[in-house]
């Protein structure tokens, strides 16, 4: 009797360049820490993902590469699929504190995922603080950052004593959008993720709405040309914080701070609170460039931002679907008030040209194979930027998996193209936290980065 062939999903061409981004010092790689107020359930954990997460097809599927290379690859169900080999547990080593977590998350940021499964992984980590964390490991090819936020709030609960999670047909795991398989108030929270107030908040907010990306990539009517303009930006400035990349990473992030302090800030100047935390990531890689060489070498460095084109029926759907700006981050301007003005006036003048955030995400409607995708993304990241920024926004209120309230929440995107740097603002309860990742040899401690951040907004809410 014939063996059925398994059924098959085309990947698009922008994951399949994702797919094939790893290098050994830089992973195409997702990386979440999550950090609790107590000592996780793990039978629980381990039901709730089956229940939920696993619902999602794309998490039982392997990749499937076309026999002699030519063609896309494909997403099959793993025949072999195990969850003990996605749902690890560790604990940390005694005294099981922040620091310790920051390593252990630094050192799997750049181990590579087995390609021959399901292409992620968390890690229940135990012994940290009196209670547990978890360390999620996503690759870029199944999703972009805002994939990463769906999939914790579609495993997340409102309240800690949440019933358990619904069964489904184990033999036909429906292959459902990840929003679909949220209880009402979590659904309501995703759909809080599209729009706040009249900003996106995905990347930096500098767009109303994801569809006037796409409206605009209609009426720019030539996408090469788009494309041509943001390829001929010439290489950001060399300075300590660029160089040839190692395997091994270091993270750090800062304590929470308000978000009230934020926007107390910002209203002094008729800011965004945008515009008050990217000046204090600028105020901090300007103190991090002093402290390390005594000068500053460049007024500006750039960092590359990833927003979001999603339309809204595609914001609970995986895959890659974001555009990129360019914003120069004026590290040479000492004075905080005065780095908000220009942070604010640059950030502005983006809002006002979407083109150069148009340009990426019509990669695919230009007939570009993945291959030349993947080089105009190394080009793009490793010569025209010196670090990624991201800033995700997370739930409002707290929320709890497997009956743990989630106290912290950290996350970083891939930094390809030889980029040593990565940025990462999220808010969640009321509050911030800004993290950064770095390669080792490079950035050795980015715990002064962190801390250099504190200080920056410290020194603004004083003044």
């Amino acid at each position: 009797m014939l063996r059925s062939r398994p059924k098959r999903e085309k990947f698009t061409n922008v994951d399949a360049a994702w797919l094939h981004m790893d290098t050994p010092t830089n992973m195409a790689m997702i990386t979440g820490v999550m950090m609790f107020d107590r000592p996780l359930d793990v039978a629980r954990l381990r039901l709730t993902i089956e229940r939920r997460l696993l619902a999602h097809r794309r998490f039982r599927q392997r990749v499937y590469e076309p026999r002699l290379g030519s063609g896309l690859p494909s997403w099959e169900d793993d025949p072999h699929f195990d969850l003990d080999a996605h749902l690890l547990r560790i604990a940390l080593p005694s005294p099981g504190d922040d620091q310790a977590l920051m390593t252990l998350a630094g050192s799997l940021m750049g181990a590579p995922l087995d390609f021959t499964k399901p292409l992620w992984q968390i890690h229940i980590v135990e012994n940290y603080n009196g209670a547990s964390a978890c360390i999620v490991r996503l690759h870029h090819a199944i999703g972009d950052g805002l994939a990463l936020v769906q999939v914790l709030l579609s495993m997340a609960d409102e309240t800690p004593d949440a019933p358990l999670p619904e069964a489904h047909d184990e033999a036909q795991p429906p292959s459902r959008p990840l929003g679909r398989l949220l209880q009402p108030p979590l659904a309501l929270a995703l759909r809080g993720l599209r729009l706040t107030e009249r900003s996106l908040r995905f990347g930096l907010e500098v767009l109303d709405r994801p569809a006037r990306l796409v409206d605009a990539a209609r009426l720019a009517g030539n996408g090469a040309r788009s494309l041509a303009k943001l390829l001929l930006i010439p290489p950001d400035r060399r300075t300590a914080l660029r160089g040839q990349c190692g395997v091994i990473k270091r993270v750090a992030w800062s304590q929470p701070i308000p978000l009230e302090t934020i926007k107390r800030i910002g209203s002094s100047l008729d800011a965004t609170i945008n515009d008050v935390l990217v000046s204090a990531a600028a105020g901090a890689l300007r103190r991090y460039l002093l402290a390390r060489s005594g000068e500053i070498e460049a007024s500006d460095i750039r960092a590359v931002v990833p927003v979001s084109i999603r339309q809204a029926h595609e914001f609970d759907q995986l895959g890659n679907r974001f555009g990129l700006v360019f914003l120069s981050l004026p590290i040479g301007v000492s004075d905080a008030w005065r780095r908000i003005r220009v942070v604010k006036r640059r950030m502005d003048e983006i809002k006002d040209t979407p083109e150069a955030a148009v340009a990426f995400g019509i990669l695919t409607t230009i007939g570009m194979t993945p291959r030349q995708i993947e080089r105009i993304i190394v080009e793009i990241f490793g010569m025209k930027g010196t670090l990624v920024l991201t800033n995700v926004p997370g739930p409002r209120k707290m929320i709890y998996l497997a009956g743990a309230g989630l106290k912290q929440i950290m996350f970083w995107v891939p930094q390809p193209g030889g980029l040593a740097l990565g940025v990462s603002i999220i808010s969640y309860n009321g509050s911030v936290t800004v993290g950064f990742a770095g390669d080792a040899g490079l950035i050795p401690e980015p715990q002064r980065l962190a801390d250099f951040f504190a200080q920056e907004i410290e020194e603004l809410s004083a003044a």
